[in-house]
């Protein structure tokens, strides 16, 4: 009966992604994996880096467990994360960072996701149990957003209010911490004052994101975003759908696309989409990639 206790536990499953706003310091990224070996009971499924945008992405995942009336009690994702985000802050320092994604901390954004027989209730129950240790006992301002937040507040709409979009360094790229040291908006754990070698971290619950990317060939940024805009929701364009227009090395730029429901609006139509847009400019496309697995129908 335990054994099938233990199975079932464990077949209810919940997925992490950590961003970290470094790709290109091997020493530092070494040194948060080995924080996240510390536990078996997690498992580093895919890991993305991306020396343009200096930022790298961790997909974890593990099981929740619960008490006898159902609720969530425990999942090893907590002490992982915890363990990997304390080893960021030690080997990353903010004001020394500079890449061509936007970024408000060392640990940007920390997205938790139901697997399997998961609930988002379980999601933003852990999700909150980390922003309460990265607030309260590392002292780092944190926001939370969709599921894990009171009136499920979206994520671009908290990032737009931060700033968070704005380049300030070369028109293009995000250099240091370049808000003021007392936050415009109250965090919703951690102190109102930022540590500017940390930065500030955004962490929420909501069901599966898919990020897909796709390249033009054009180092015409200006294009780029017009591009970007003209697919988003936001824009007028395709629904459930969140893009940036970037600068992706010497010779290229690249629409970075959020998927909000990709069973919905899929790759597919976002590819299709960017072709045409692209082609109106006289511009050349790649085929994109996504940056993480795809989530199962």
């Amino acid at each position: 009966m335990e054994k099938k206790k233990s199975t079932i536990e464990q077949s209810m499953l919940l997925c992490c992604k950590l961003y970290i706003s470094e790709s290109r310091n091997n020493a530092a990224l070494d040194s948060i994996v080995r924080a996240a070996r510390l536990n078996p009971e997690s498992v580093i499924v895919n890991k993305f880096e991306d020396r343009a945008y200096n930022r790298a992405r961790y997909t974890l995942v593990s099981y929740v467990a619960h008490d006898s009336t159902g609720s969530a009690i425990y999942s090893p994702l907590q002490q992982t994360v915890l363990a990997m985000v304390e080893a960021a802050y030690e080997a990353i320092n903010l004001e020394l960072h500079s890449g061509a994604h936007p970024r408000l901390g060392v640990v940007d954004h920390i997205s938790f996701h139901p697997l399997a027989r998961a609930s988002l209730e379980e999601a933003a129950w852990l999700a909150k149990s980390v922003a309460s240790d990265i607030g309260n006992r590392l002292q780092v301002p944190v926001y939370l957003y969709e599921a894990a937040h009171p009136t499920g507040k979206a994520l671009d709409t908290i990032r737009r209010e931060l700033g968070y979009f704005r380049p300030n360094f070369m028109g293009n790229q995000w250099a240091g911490w370049a808000l003021p040291e007392t936050l415009p908006e109250k965090p919703d754990e951690g102190p109102a004052l930022v540590s500017r070698a940390r930065g500030i971290a955004m962490i929420g619950a909501s069901p599966w994101v898919a990020t897909y990317n796709v390249p033009i060939m054009s180092t015409n940024v200006s294009a780029a975003r017009r591009i970007a805009r003209m697919v988003s929701a936001r824009g007028g364009g395709l629904p459930t759908v969140q893009t940036l227009g970037l600068v992706h090395g010497e010779d290229s730029t690249e629409i970075a696309c959020m998927l909000l429901e990709p069973n919905r609006i899929g790759a597919d139509r976002v590819q299709n989409r960017i072709e045409l847009l692209a082609a109106q400019e006289g511009l050349d496309t790649e085929k994109g990639y996504f940056t993480d697995f795809v989530h199962p129908r």
